[in-house]
Parts: structure tokens; sequence; C-alpha cells
């Protein structure tokens, strides 16, 4: 399963030439053809063309039961025999070498049973009812899995809903898409003997779905393996000049990393921690990758060093004494123990630095975690073992589902969103576009609860994998305490409160999809969008567009605007407000903060003998008396009816204008004139001038309106207040 193999479709090695590790053995394909040709043993006996897989899983597993691998060996090669594969080895070599590559990854037994059967139902008479009744109803599920649709019944969408099934599969299952990675892992390995063409498209498909899923299923020994024979096929050219610059590197005279590893060794043993310290050189794609990036290679660059220890403190110890002793490199530290990847992995990194230049990258991890690292969810061996009978009862009263032990967030949204996607031409589109995202962060909800959402993703994103379709009805957010817009992109460990409106026939905005990044939102508004065709005049989905607009400003913008800001026309002498050394002087109400009966308020003296009123904690106060503006001693009259302006802010939604002016109105507000600025970031802000019988209604009324689905804020009027105060 290492990358060491010669691939037939193109020259030379597929991965740097190192020692094997131990454990890891390669079929001997001469050997093995030989073994499958003299057919089963006797009954009892392990046939010879397992002894590989049998040596291997043992080292894993010392206690697996090899009575149902020898079983599976022998239906595998009774129904297989007489088949030949295009490279002329009888067809057994190739789920033997899956299995091989699965019991080198530590996969146990049930999973080995599957594998040797994978194509036995697909390529021989055998049925899934016989691989059940004889090897149970795990091993017919994983087999069921990994067995391709026929073209005959599917024709062109055969490719993409066989990926289809094998994904729902493996949502119930991750075990299914492990040994379908095995198997494609070995295919992409004899690969040479396929046309050109072929080979390219095989290896495009793998680039595009089977790589990613390796990865995100933390496979590292398989994902690695097959970026280097996908690498080769793709872009030869690229691929040799890799070649090369990895041969040049093997003929130094020095080796930077070994001398590092050396010293090292030597820092650790003096600190009294147990450690074994590993030269773990690049892949091809690493170092073509490295070397585009970082342009002309140092020798320490063609590798890596692996230190791995029993316990988790030890890795913490190793990076203080590696750091103490050495030069670090501070911005490459990155600790993925307290923060794991997605797919399980977990490691420190960093870097140490020597005086001539060489730099080298430092990988820590317990022996446990080196494995979850190779080997990913096949390192967790059967993560569905069988409940005890008091966990089974529990189960059952709480009707509980089996939950996956890697809890992958990207597969829980992949298998909601492909439910949507009926078009197999749409699927296997999304797919290659959902899994081009490889990259994931985890944002909180705020009862605690956790999403897992790509890199990238917005509050729409969010909205819809919380929500799902009621996410229609969204009409903002909180990240981190504040106000956001939707299209605001999520950073890895944001909170987000989704603020939801409560009109059962919501509807999303057209917006949105510039915003939706995962294809459970993107799949979700394009399908509201297709049942529910906008008339040309509601295309643009500004608030104006709203029938609750057009009455609104039909009684747009009477005011008379006064030199200080007064929105509001004089008041009558001894009327509203009363100048009590004046009581026949013009009264004007500053329309930068409206005041109303029960404010505190003061006065001042403008041009024409007006008195214009301000409330007391207004801004423009200051400046006015700053500015020598002479002070009148003001009251409020008898009446409490009032004149105020109104600022709402609100997120854009259909009908907002309409909800909003009828909450107004059976609050008993008249409105005198209302704007509506043009949409900006998804937010409207509004602006109402209204008369009301009672200011003692006043708060009533501001509640009725934050009270509607979409207005998140609700205030008096304090704008131009500096203004006002240098035209007075």
């Amino acid at each position: 399963m290492s990358a060491e193999a010669t691939n037939p479709a193109t020259p030379g090695p597929v991965a740097p030439a190192t020692p094997r590790r131990r454990n890891r053995h390669r079929i001997d394909l001469r050997r093995l053809v030989g073994a499958a040709l003299l057919g089963p043993a006797s009954r009892g006996r392990l046939p010879d063309a397992i002894g590989h897989v049998v040596e291997v899983h043992r080292a894993h597993h010392p206690d697996a039961d090899l009575e149902t691998l020898r079983r599976a060996y022998v239906l595998a090669e009774s129904s297989h025999r007489g088949q030949m594969r295009k490279s002329g080895e009888p067809y057994i070599t190739h789920p033997l070498a899956v299995t091989l590559i699965l019991a080198e990854l530590g996969a146990e037994t049930t999973t080995l049973t599957a594998s040797l059967l994978h194509d036995t139902v697909e390529d021989t008479d055998v049925t899934l009812d016989q691989v059940g009744e004889q090897f149970g109803a795990e091993v017919r599920y994983l087999v069921d899995g990994v067995t391709k649709l026929e073209k005959v019944d599917y024709g062109a969408a055969a490719e993409p809903e066989t990926f289809r099934k094998m994904l729902v599969a493996t949502g119930n299952d991750v075990r299914v898409m492990s040994i379908k990675l095995a198997d494609r892992l070995h295919n992409m390995r004899t690969l040479g003997v396929m046309r050109p063409e072929k080979q390219a498209r095989i290896a495009k498909v793998t680039r595009d779905v089977l790589i990613p899923l390796a990865e995100r299923l933390g496979v590292q020994a398989l994902k690695t393996e097959l970026e280097d024979l996908v690498f080769a096929i793709l872009h030869p050219e690229e691929y040799e000049h890799t070649r090369e610059l990895i041969v040049e590197n093997a003929s130094r005279a020095d080796d930077p990393l070994a001398e590092f590893a050396d010293a090292m060794r030597a820092i650790l043993r003096d600190a009294g921690i147990q450690a074994e310290v590993l030269i773990r050189p690049r892949h091809f794609v690493s170092v073509h990758r490295f070397s585009r990036k970082r342009g002309r290679m140092r020798g320490s660059d063609f590798g890596r060093l692996l230190v791995l220890v029993n316990e988790d403190a030890d890795c913490y110890a190793v990076l203080g004494e590696l750091h103490t002793c050495m030069t670090p490199v501070v911005s490459e530290f990155k600790d993925f123990i307290a923060v794991p990847k997605f797919n399980l992995y977990q490691s420190l990194h960093t870097a140490v630095a020597r005086e001539d230049g060489q730099v080298a990258e430092v990988l820590i991890r317990t022996h446990q975690m080196h494995k979850v690292a190779e080997a990913g969810v096949v390192a967790l061996g059967n993560p569905y073992p069988a409940p005890s009978e008091d966990q089974a009862r529990e189960r059952a009263a709480a009707d509980e589902e089996r939950v996956d032990p890697t809890r992958p967030g990207w597969l829980s949204r992949l298998l909601d969103w492909q439910e949507a996607a009926p078009d197999p031409d749409t699927f296997w589109s999304t797919l290659r576009e959902d899994l081009a995202q490889d990259r994931e962060i985890t944002v909180f909800r705020p009862d605690g609860g956790t999403l897992g959402l790509p890199e990238g993703a917005t509050c729409v994103d969010a909205a819809y994998a919380q929500y799902g379709e009621d996410a229609h009805a969204c009409i903002g957010a909180r990240v981190n305490g504040r106000l956001a817009t939707l299209s605001t992109v999520l950073r890895d460990g944001d909170t987000v409160q989704l603020l939801m409106g409560q009109d059962p026939a919501s509807e999303p905005s057209r917006e949105w999809l510039e915003h939706a990044h995962t294809p459970a939102a993107r799949i979700a508004i394009q399908r509201w969008l297709a049942t529910h065709p906008a008339p040309a005049e509601q295309e643009d989905p500004a608030p104006a567009a709203d029938p609750g607009a057009a009455k609104a400003a039909e009684a747009t913008a009477r005011s008379a605007a006064d030199p200080f800001g007064a929105d509001t026309p004089a008041a009558r002498p001894g009327a509203a407000v009363t100048v009590v050394d004046r009581p026949d002087a013009a009264v004007r109400l500053a329309g930068c903060c409206t005041p109303v009966p029960l404010d505190d308020i003061t006065g001042f003296l403008v041009r024409g003998g007006v008195v214009t009123v301000h409330r007391a904690e207004c801004d423009a106060v200051a400046r006015m008396a700053s500015a020598g503006r002479e002070e009148a001693e003001v009251r409020w009259g008898d009446t409490t009816g009032c004149r105020v302006t109104l600022v709402a802010e609100s997120f854009g939604r259909p009908h907002l204008l309409a909800d909003l002016t009828e909450a107004m109105a059976l609050e008993g507000a008249e409105i005198v004139s209302a704007t509506v600025e043009p949409p900006s970031q998804q937010r409207v802000r509004h602006t109402y001038t209204v008369q009301l019988p009672d200011a003692a209604h006043l708060p009533a009324l501001m509640r009725a309106m934050r009270n509607v689905p979409g207005v998140y804020d609700v205030d008096r009027a304090q704008h131009h207040a500096q203004a006002s105060a240098e035209r007075a």
C-alpha cells in the first residue's frame, strides 16, 4: 500500500525510494498467481494465497477469527475461477490485493471478509442473499454498498448513481468507503494496461471524488498514493521533473534531515523522554507543491521529521525541549491535538532552523495518533460493535440511530443535499464542487450546539444547515453577539445566532444565492425559486417593490425642514410648548432629537425670533450653548399629543413595509411622512414622522414596530444634530 510500487502506466517509481516499514508487505503477483491457480485448500486449512493477508491481519488483531477469512476466500476464488484481469492475472488477485491493503491499515475481520467478496455479486453468480446467509448482515451490507449499478439499467447515469448509492451506504457504515478506496488504489496501481484515454478518465474521477473522500475520512496512506498515481497520469511532464528533483536530492553527500534527527534524538535522550524520531520523505505531489510554492528546494525540504511518543503529555514535553534547545520557527506551530482536524487527525506541527538556513518541519504525535493519521476511520476497527443487552434496550427505547464515530459534519450535509438533487447530472457536478471544499470550520449555536461547515461558508449556509428549508424564514443573524448580514463569511469558532421570522410564508431572497456556498443551501434556494417564479416587476428584492412601500410613499416627505433641523412645523404659542418669558414666540421642535411631551427639554433663540426646542440630552445643546446661542426657558403645554420621528432598522424581506405600517396603524399612529433608503448589504433603514394623540403611547408604538419580523431596532431620530447646530 505504500507508493513504492511501479505503476505500469508510467516509468519509474511513484514515490521516493525509502526503506519499507515493518509489516508493510507488497504482494508478489507471481507467487499469488500460482497460489490462486491451485484452488482452495482443504477444509480447515488456510489457503496459501491469503497467507500474506493473515500474517498482516494477525499483527493488528491477534485474536481474529481466521475461519471467516478462509470461507470468504474459498467462495471468492471458486466464483471468480476462470475470470482474468486485463493484465493477464487471475481475477482473484484483485480482491486479494484489496484485502491486503486494508489489512495493512489495520481493518478488522468483517471489513476484510467483505473486501474478499466485494466483486462477487457484481461479476459472478453469487447473490447478496447468499452472502448474507453465509457471512451475516454486516458483510452483506458492505458488499452491497460497493456493488456497482448496471449500465444496462442506468445508462450514462450509472457512475454518478453508483457513487450516490455508495455515499448513502457510507452514511450508515464508513467501512463501505474504506473498501471502495482500497479497490480504487489497486486499480490505479495496475491502470497501465488500459487505453490512455480511459486512464485519464479514471484518474480524473479519482482526483475529483475519491481523493477528497480519502482526505475527509482521514485515510492519508491511501490518499497520498492515489495522489501520486493520478499525478503521474494527468501531469507526466511535471511528474518526471519532480522525480528528477527527488533523485538529485537522494544523490547528495550530506543529509540535513538525518543530521536534524540525530540532534533531536540526543536532546530527547538527555531530557529522559522516550521517543522515536523518524524521517518521512514527502510524496511526489507534496514535493511538487512545495517546489512551486518555495522555488529552489533545500535538502531538508524533501521530507519531514516524525517524533512518536507514548502519551499525549509527552507530545508537549517534546515540543518544549525542541523549542528550548533548537531555534523554532514560531509561525509554523500548529496544535492539532487540542483542536483535531475534522478528519480525526491529531499532531503538533512545528519547525526548527539551523544557522546554515536549513529548516526541518517536525510532526509530534503518539503512536495511536499516528495509526489514526495514516489509516483514519479504518484504524477504528469495527465502529459499530454489537451493544450489550442493556445498551440495546436503552437504544430501542430512545429510538436512537447508530452514530458515526467520526461525527463527520460533511457526510451528514452531503447525505442531506443529495436527497434534494434527483437529477444525476446535478448530483455529480454538485458532489465534485462540494468535495473541492476540503477545509471545514466549526461554529457554535447559542444553545451550545455546533455546526460543521466548509471554509468560506456564510450565515446563509449556517441557516440551511441548522433549519433546512425552514431557513427560508431567516431574517438576519448575530455573529459573536453583533448584528450581521446573512452574507457574512463565518470563521472557525464563531458563535452564530440565526434570527427567524414568524411568517410561515416567508420567502428566500434571490440575493442569497450569491452568498450560499454549501450545496444544501443552494439547492433549497434554487428549488424554491424554481417553484415560485417572480413577476418581472418583483425582480428587484428591494422593499420599495413591496405593496406596503407604495402606501408609505404616498405620505412621503411633506415636512418643512427648517435651517435648524426642525422637521415639524411651528407650533402655536401655548400649544405643545410654551416659552416662559415669551409666551407669543414661535416654537419649532428640533428634528435632530424630536422631543415629545414628558421629555426634559431646553430651548434656544434662533433667527427670526424663533425658539427651537431640543431634548436636554441632545448633542446639539452643548454645541449651541458653546456657540453663544441665547437660551430660552421652555416647558410643555397642556396638550399630550405629539409628532415624533422614528428610525427603524431592518433586514430586507417581502411585505415588510406593509407589516410595519399596519403595526403602526394599530397603535393609533398617523404617518405624516415616510422615507425608505435603498437596501445596503440586505439592511434597510426606514424613517417615519408620526402624529400620536398621546405621547404616553410612544413606548408601546416602538415595541410594536420592533416586534415586526425583520425589524431589529427602532429608535427616536438623532440625526443631523451637528449640522443643525451649525446652521442655526
